[in-house]
């Protein structure tokens, strides 16, 4: 496969993307740049992390309309895999490829740090590496991740059974105190109907190498071995 990495004024985590496709799962992928009208060459696309247009206006929106959208939800459309990491998913939502929305944090303040997560749809195209139910250990960084979505959206998300992952606390509860940005229902990533879009706040780049997590583990690795289909 061919991975289309997308870069927008003020990405900061398109090369930690890259790195990882690249030098970890030895597959092609490049950094293409957000003006750029063609993706007919790649097989998947990863919107990632970190300030597009600096989160003016509103995280996310700027780069919604930026020209490359128009090939990323052609894509989507041909159930290709589409993954929006952090800022990428802000960019999803904005973009109408998935419902909801993220607000700033409930404590009103930028939060960094290591959360747990817990698989609740394996039958993703992304998540089919994980079992139902299992627990994660990924980094946040993020000043808007508050997932919201009105009632009847939430209805929704539940009968299709787009509700991906929650944060959870290590034994795989929910609390108030394992919930790092007050999203509702503790809410941390969700995917389109067809199971091929997938936005999530925390960012499993920087979860796919033993040297940069806390405890050795690659959790995130996994969502990039599943979008890629590849085997052990």
């Amino acid at each position: 496969m061919r991975i289309a990495v997308i870069v927008y004024p003020g990405s900061n985590c398109d090369r930690d993307v890259h790195h990882v496709l690249t030098n970890v799962l030895k597959v092609e992928a490049d950094l293409v740049w957000h003006t750029d009208g063609n993706l007919k060459e790649y097989d998947g696309v990863v919107l990632p992390g970190g300030f597009s247009y600096g989160d003016y206006l509103r995280a996310g929106v700027i780069a919604a309309f930026s020209p490359i959208m128009r090939e990323v939800k052609r894509m989507a459309e041909e159930g290709k895999p589409v993954l929006g990491i952090c800022n990428g998913f802000q960019i999803l939502v904005e973009s109408g490829l998935l419902p909801g929305v993220l607000m700033r944090n409930v404590g009103l303040k930028f939060v960094c740090k290591w959360v747990n997560l817990r698989v609740e749809n394996n039958e993703t195209l992304f998540t089919k590496r994980y079992t139902q139910g299992q627990i994660l250990s990924m980094p946040i960084a993020h000043n808007e991740g508050r997932y919201y979505i009105d009632p009847d959206g939430l209805s929704e998300l539940k009968k299709h059974n787009q509700i991906v992952f929650r944060y959870v606390d290590a034994d795989g509860k929910l609390s108030e105190r394992a919930n790092p940005n007050g999203s509702l229902e503790a809410i941390a990533g969700v995917c389109n109907r067809r199971g091929n879009v997938l936005g999530l706040m925390p960012h499993p780049e920087r979860a796919s190498e033993p040297i940069l997590s806390p405890t050795g583990a690659t959790d995130g690795l996994e969502i990039f071995k599943s979008m890629l289909n590849l085997g052990d």
